[in-house]
């Protein structure tokens, strides 16, 4: 595969992913976003916990939505995300909902 199909199989993976997060974002009620993901969900719960005087945040969602394009499934009834960086999470408003339709 040379460097151009594959620079176009992503593009087009990454098309898919978007139009399927278009799909979907309706039925959530949170955005939470980590160093490495990004997530829709209907709970969440951020916990800051101490080890050997480190802070890290346990995050734990209930029916969530994983931004991946390598994820075969990207539905999960439970995740739990461990991290020692920052984590964004977003209540979803009705307005932010209304996206483009093409």
């Amino acid at each position: 595969m040379s460097a151009e199909e594959l620079e176009q199989y992503e593009t087009e993976m990454e098309l898919t992913l978007y139009r399927e997060y278009r799909d979907v974002v309706g039925i959530f009620k949170y955005v939470v976003e980590t160093d490495r993901r990004f997530y829709l969900c209907n709970q969440v719960d951020v916990k800051a916990r101490t080890e050997a005087g480190d802070v890290y945040f346990e995050v734990s969602m209930t029916d969530a939505w994983v931004w991946d394009m390598y994820r075969p499934a990207r539905f999960a009834k439970n995740v739990k995300v461990l991290t020692f960086k920052d984590v964004n999470v977003e209540e979803l408003s009705p307005s932010d909902l209304d996206l483009p339709k093409s």
